[in-house]
């Protein structure tokens, strides 16, 4: 594969911790994050994310999130 035929990296981060409350998305406490990595597609990223979210299933406060990187770093390329 050449260099223009790779696919274009859509970068996710998926992350996680303890929420202050179940309607909420502030965190109890910002040093305890759970960074679970960088993913080079929402695919990928979602596998991740899951396994994390079943893990951590008997705490209703422990929320995991997808952050789409890409659209942080490139904002002008729409929903893309």
């Amino acid at each position: 594969m050449s260099g223009s035929d790779k696919p274009k990296q859509l970068l996710h981060l998926v992350f996680g911790g303890e929420l202050e409350k179940l309607t909420g998305s502030e965190f109890k406490n910002l040093d305890e994050l759970d960074i679970v990595g960088i993913f080079p597609d929402y695919a990928s990223a979602h596998v991740a994310w899951k396994a994390k979210a079943q893990q951590t299933v008997d705490n209703a406060h422990m929320r995991y999130f997808i952050v789409h990187m890409h659209k942080l770093l490139d904002p002008t390329s729409g929903a893309k």
